[in-house]
């Protein structure tokens, strides 16, 4: 594996099987095998497969969409999307030839009965929705999702209407649309979308607001305050995104509240958001509530399309459970990178597929060293540990006097109410104590949370540094600089970086 090929937190999967009955439920697939069986004994269609007025008004009754306003818009897209997959098949008619004389084409279309060019039938993929394995339902609905996504980035359909009936040529930048920078930028949404969902555990089951989520892309992460131009290509693209997300919603990608459409206005034929501030609209605001802009949350089944879209683009994006099978020395290492739910769950896994003694004695040899990240291993061993249960009891016993591991070894004991715990020397909780700090300041950098444990540990044992200094740890002094830089006492400050200059003399 390439060691520049970027890295996404790893995600929680449903099942295959759970996902194929998430995409079979899906609003757009649903309605596409609806179509696809009704199309099954054969329908005349218009060259390209087209429905004719007659059917279509046919269909928008079998579907149950009658009494919905844009029913025949959503079974033109049900049907365009069985095509785009296989589930119906279009055949061409034998006669309908490219060397049909003019006249010909001229009578056809004059009398408007003759026989269709083409005729409907289901498609050979329509058998693998009830025939076919979980897998098979996934493709088929990620070949539909690929295709809406395209439609989703190209440009309204009603601009260029307008420039041919206008008699002029389609001017792509005339209707402001640059194919790359659309699909670019919804790719980035898309996947700003599922890295949130993977970093939080609320994304995964709430809504992320789209004020927030545009403004993830639009506004720089050096501006403070976003300004007027950056209000409004925010405003710009919300309106943009709200339309794109209208028709990624039915596919069971998303969950999508749309934007309140009083909130949409036409100004000088430009539509786009009344004059506010969604950029900075929070979820507490009482006076503007900001789902009113837009919320959306990305569905299991979406975490499946933008990951399986992910590693066709190169990127690293692991899955909650890839570690079960590999060795502790891998598990330790990788953990650390992970959010703190996603590396409980990946831990967890990784237990279940061993003993209580044999994985804590695996943990614990993967634990040992004095290389620059062996304080965090075993920091992240002692945290995988503590979800083992008694019967690692003999395991921990057995590396009681070890240098490296004695340490945490007591901790896990106490922490289990193992009886008969022997003391630890005062060099041991020394070397425990720099071990840990070391580990902490390569996770936490200077944090709040490291910043009260430094000044803790200094108020309550007098003399710290004095003692601290001598501990043979290859990160004494890099740790005793620390502490002196987060420390908040002048004083004790001064002693620590002493104590430092110290350790390094000493080294």
């Amino acid at each position: 594996m390439p060691g520049d090929r970027p890295t996404m937190p790893p995600v929680r999967l449903r099942s295959d099987a759970e996902l194929a009955r998430d995409a079979l439920a899906a609003p757009l697939l649903a309605r596409a095998v609806r179509l696809a069986r009704w199309a099954e004994p054969g329908k005349p269609v218009a060259a390209g497969g087209v429905l004719s007025a007659e059917d279509l008004r046919a269909a928008v009754e079998l579907l149950d969409l009658a009494a919905d306003e844009d029913g025949a818009e959503h079974v033109a897209q049900a049907w365009q999307l069985a095509v785009d997959t296989g589930l119906v098949a279009i055949q061409e008619s034998a006669d309908d030839s490219a060397d049909s004389s003019d006249s010909a084409d001229d009578d056809t279309a004059a009398d408007g009965e003759s026989e269709a060019p083409a005729t409907a039938t289901s498609g050979e993929e329509l058998e693998l929705i009830t025939g076919g394995s979980p897998q098979d339902i996934l493709d088929i609905w990620l070949d539909g999702f690929e295709t809406v996504l395209a439609d989703a980035a190209a440009p309204d359909l009603a601009d260029i209407v307008d420039q041919i009936s206008e008699g002029g040529e389609i001017d792509l930048e005339s209707i402001d649309w640059n194919p790359e920078e659309e699909a670019e930028f919804l790719d980035g949404i898309l996947g700003n979308l599922y890295l949130l969902t993977a970093m939080d555990e609320e994304a995964a089951v709430g809504s992320v607001p789209l004020p927030a989520l545009v403004a993830s892309m639009v506004v720089p992460d050096d501006m403070d305050e976003p300004t007027d131009d950056i209000l409004e290509e925010v405003s710009e693209a919300m309106v943009r995104l709200d339309d794109q997300f209208r028709l990624l919603a039915p596919t069971g990608l998303i969950d999508y509240q749309p934007v309140d459409e009083s909130l949409i206005e036409e100004v000088d034929g430009e539509v786009r958001l009344q004059e506010s501030d969604p950029a900075q609209a929070q979820p507490q605001d009482d006076e503007d509530d900001v789902s009113r802009y837009g919320m959306v949350r990305l569905t299991p089944l979406g975490v499946y399309a933008i990951r399986s879209r992910m590693l066709d683009a190169g990127v690293d994006a692991p899955v909650v459970g890839d570690l079960a099978d590999k060795g502790a020395d891998v598990l330790l290492d990788t953990l650390p990178g992970h959010p703190e739910p996603a590396a409980h769950a990946e831990a967890e896994l990784w237990l279940g597929r061993r003993t209580p003694d044999g994985a804590a004695r695996e943990l614990l040899a993967a634990a040992r060293g004095d290389d620059e990240d062996a304080p965090l291993r075993r920091l992240t061993c002692q945290q995988t540990l503590s979800l083992v249960g008694d019967a690692a009891e003999p395991a921990l016993r057995e590396v009681l006097d070890d240098r490296h591991l004695g340490g945490l070894a007591r901790v896990w004991l106490a922490e289990h109410g193992a009886k008969d715990i022997p003391e630890p020397s005062e060099t041991m909780v020394f070397w425990l104590t720099v071990d840990t700090l070391a580990a902490q300041l390569a996770t936490e950098d200077d944090s709040e949370e490291l910043r009260d444990l430094v000044r803790g540990l200094v108020d309550q044992s007098g003399g710290f540094f004095e003692s601290a200094w001598r501990v043979d740890h290859p990160a004494t002094a890099d740790v005793l600089e620390a502490m002196g830089r987060l420390h908040p006492d002048k004083k004790a400050a001064k002693e620590a970086r002493k104590a430092a200059f110290k350790a390094r003399s000493r080294a």
